[in-house]
This record gives structure tokens, sequence and C-alpha cells, in this order.
């Protein structure tokens, strides 16, 4: 089953069903270790504003996230202090002892001074995977749908922290990609953010609880993006023009914003032709364009 984002609430709603029950499969039969990470994940599915991530914007993200070197986890930094956000086809791979298993959400939230990261696969996929192999059945009441993967805590920090350092429970690119999305969702220019309601079935069950039907915010790639041909950040008290064309190919800024200025946020500047329309074009030996 394709998880659309209307699907996402009722997803969520039955994975909290074995997470608060002591009897379920996921609680039952797994390591008693495990149990204050999975109430931690419990308590920030709970709580989780739902994000639903299209593949032109998960492709961008893996893309984008390969060149940051470092990310910060603080609230701030989040686009909400608790999040389930669902990638859209998968967004990299959870190596099991030599088993690839595919990661298609991330839940996060605060845990003991840091952010605890869970990685998710959905039982769709599971059930798919198994079907191919043609040897086994997926028990689809004894699973959740979305199944936890693996979790760690990452630093919560002033400057940002290397994803070098990255607990190694976690797959670098993907918590690479994680904190490329949270800064790509900061570029109304680069990124449409719509919302979805949950489909009616789970709407009416929120209302039977006297809860207002949870709405999923989708994130995708706009259309189309297109630059200026002024630099502001030269300063001085006029913006600098330009007398040719050329091609900047994707990459990060460090962009001043807030009061004065005085901060500086990462900010994703796609690959583009930059200056003025009709001036002439400055050739380069290579030239890098990342398409959608």
């Amino acid at each position: 089953m394709t998880v659309r984002p209307s699907h996402l609430p009722r997803l969520r709603r039955q994975t909290l069903r074995f997470l608060n029950d002591p009897e379920s499969s996921l609680r039952a039969k797994t390591n008693p270790g495990t149990a204050p990470g999975l109430d931690a994940l419990a308590s920030h599915l709970e709580a989780a504003d739902l994000f639903w991530v299209g593949q032109d914007m998960s492709a961008l993200a893996m893309h984008s996230g390969g060149q940051l070197a470092a990310a910060r986890w603080a609230t701030a930094d989040r686009p909400s202090p608790c999040g389930l956000l669902y990638w859209d086809e998968g967004v990299g791979h959870v190596d099991a002892q030599g088993v690839q298993i595919p990661v298609e959400a991330c839940v996060w939230g605060p845990y003991e001074g840091g952010l605890l990261l869970w990685l998710l696969m959905s039982r769709s996929r599971l059930a798919a995977e198994v079907a191919r192999i043609g040897r086994y059945e997926v028990a689809e009441d004894a699973i959740p749908p979305l199944i936890p993967i693996c979790a760690a805590t990452l630093p919560v920090t002033t400057e940002p922290a290397s994803l070098a350092e990255v607990d190694p429970q976690l797959p670098q690119p993907v918590v690479a990609a994680l904190a490329a999305a949270w800064l790509l969702m900061q570029q109304p220019q680069l990124v449409d953010r719509t919302q979805e309601r949950a489909d009616k079935p789970t709407a009416r069950a929120y209302a039977r609880d006297g809860l207002p039907a949870p709405e999923v915010s989708i994130v995708d790639l706009r259309r189309q993006y297109t630059p200026q041909d002024q630099d502001a950040d030269k300063g001085g008290d006029a913006p600098c023009r330009y007398r040719h064309r050329w091609v900047v190919s994707g990459h990060w800024r460090n962009q001043a914003h807030g009061p004065d200025r005085s901060l500086r946020r990462k900010t994703w500047v796609p690959a583009h032709m930059k200056g003025p329309d009709g001036a002439p074009l400055l050739a380069t030996e290579k030239v890098n364009v990342w398409r959608r």
C-alpha cells in the first residue's frame, strides 16, 4: 500500500496502540532494555506534528545532506519540538548485519538532554518485500504499521555537531538528509508546504475521542525556482549587479538573518544560472547541474 499524507494520522494512531499495549509483540517480544526508548517513542508520537515529504524533496535532502559536515538539533532548528516525518519512497537504509533495511520514517523528540531520533519502516513495505521473496507471509495484526528499526540520541548543542560523530547505530546519510530537510523547510522560495487532513475514518475516530482531526504538512519542491540577479550579501548600500551570466552548482551558504542580520543559518542554493538575462555567458571547464 502506498502511504499517502492522509494516511499518516491513522498509521500514527495504530502504532501507538502497539506501543501502549504491554502485551503487544512490539512490547512483549523485544529486549527489556529498549523499554525506555519505546516509552519515549510513544510520547513523541503522541505529541508529534506530522510531515510527509515528496520524492523530489527526499532526493534533494539526500543530495544536499551529503554536503553537510555538521548540524544542530536544538528545538529552534526543528520544524516542531516532536515530529513524525514520512519519506515518500524512503530515504536510505540501515545495515543490520548485512541486511539492508529501508528507512521510511523518522520520529524525534527531546530525551535526557538531547534529541532522541527513531528510524522506522512501514509494515506495507515489509509485506511487499516478504511477498517478493515468496517464502513467508506477514502477520499484519501482530506488527505495527510503522516498525521501529533503531534509535540513538543526538546532542543538543549551541554550535553545530559533526555528522561524522553521529552514533553508529544511525546511518549518517539518513541523519544528514533529515538535517538538510529541516533546513530546506525554512526556504519558502524553494519548498512548498501545504496541509492535508486525515482520511475520513481516522477523522471520525478522533472525533469520537473528542479530538480535532490532525493535519499533515506536505513538503515538496516548488515547480520553479527563480533566483535574483543581485547579491544582497555583498554589503554596502546598493546590491551588486552583474554583467555576465554563469552556472552556480547547488551548495549550502551561511545566510544572514535575524536582528540586524546578525545570525547565520545554512541555506541551500540550487543549481541555477546567475546573472541578468541577455548578458554574456562565462564559459567554465566543468559544470555540475542537479536536475529535478
